[in-house]
């Protein structure tokens, strides 16, 4: 193996707790040369406050080394959509950073209905977005997610609203975040590897841990989050190895290739 793909919360902190030995372990990457990008699905930040955010906890991180569901979003839409519009449906962070890759705003007559995870979300947007894609417009959603891990437990997210959008209106969205290979495809890139190179290292097995098994590569499941043993013998879908913790990885004796 070559790299890392790692998920945030719930795999290397909680909220703004770090998981004992997450800090170590991905200093040690750095001593070993080993690549490595962070991946996130919740789209209701930058990746500057993820910097902010994980560098008060010790992990010195650049902003190059986050690849979150708007960044992937973003790149999606510039390669497949180029010049189109959107209606963003989304925090004010989140309408910044589509902004820096050129993406244009328009809530009068977009080409493309954008769901985010909107922490902001009021009547006027949904019912705006509702409108638009009666209208026959593109739908595309950030990710999937029907919860966001928070300090107090789980928040509602994105994946109700999308079920509600294509309800009503006979619209399918097109997901970009975890599990859609996109995001690991981009990693890869990012990191200058094949995606089949990279270890994906997460606690939720529906968005990491089936993205590595739709992708054919390795996956490491820690126990520090969402899921527990029993829900992976459940879900029928397996990882190649399973930990405590991110604090176990390098005494896998996983062998990596500079």
């Amino acid at each position: 193996m070559k790299g890392f793909a790692i998920d945030m919360d719930g795999t290397v902190y909680h909220g703004e707790r770090p998981i004992p030995g997450a800090v170590e372990f991905i200093r040690s990457l750095r001593e070993k040369g080993i690549p490595f990008r962070f991946l996130t699905n919740n789209s209701s930040h930058g990746r500057d406050f993820y910097v902010e955010r994980l560098n008060r906890m010790g992990f010195d991180v650049t902003r190059n080394e986050i690849l979150s569901s708007t960044v992937a979003t973003a790149r999606y839409i510039v390669k497949n959509y180029p010049g189109k519009s959107v209606y963003p449906v989304g925090v004010p962070d989140f309408e910044k950073e589509i902004q820096e890759y050129g993406i244009i705003i328009d809530r009068s007559d977009p080409d493309i209905v954008l769901l985010a995870f909107d922490t902001s979300i009021d009547y006027g947007k949904i019912n705006d977005a509702y409108h638009f894609l009666k209208d026959g417009k593109l739908f595309i959603a950030t990710h999937p997610d029907d919860l966001c891990p928070t300090e107090r437990g789980y928040d509602i997210d994105i994946g109700p609203f999308i079920r509600m959008f294509e309800q009503m209106t006979s619209s399918k969205a097109i997901i970009i975040g975890k599990p859609n290979r996109l995001m690991l495809e981009m990693a890869a890139l990012e990191m200058g590897i094949e995606s089949d190179d990279v270890i994906m290292v997460g606690d939720r097995i529906y968005t990491d841990i089936r993205m590595a098994s739709d992708n054919g590569t390795m996956s490491i499941m820690v126990l520090t989050g969402e899921a527990t043993e029993d829900d992976i013998e459940l879900s029928g879908i397996r990882p190649t190895f399973v930990c405590n913790s991110v604090a176990e990885i390098m005494s896998l004796g996983i062998e990596f290739q500079q």
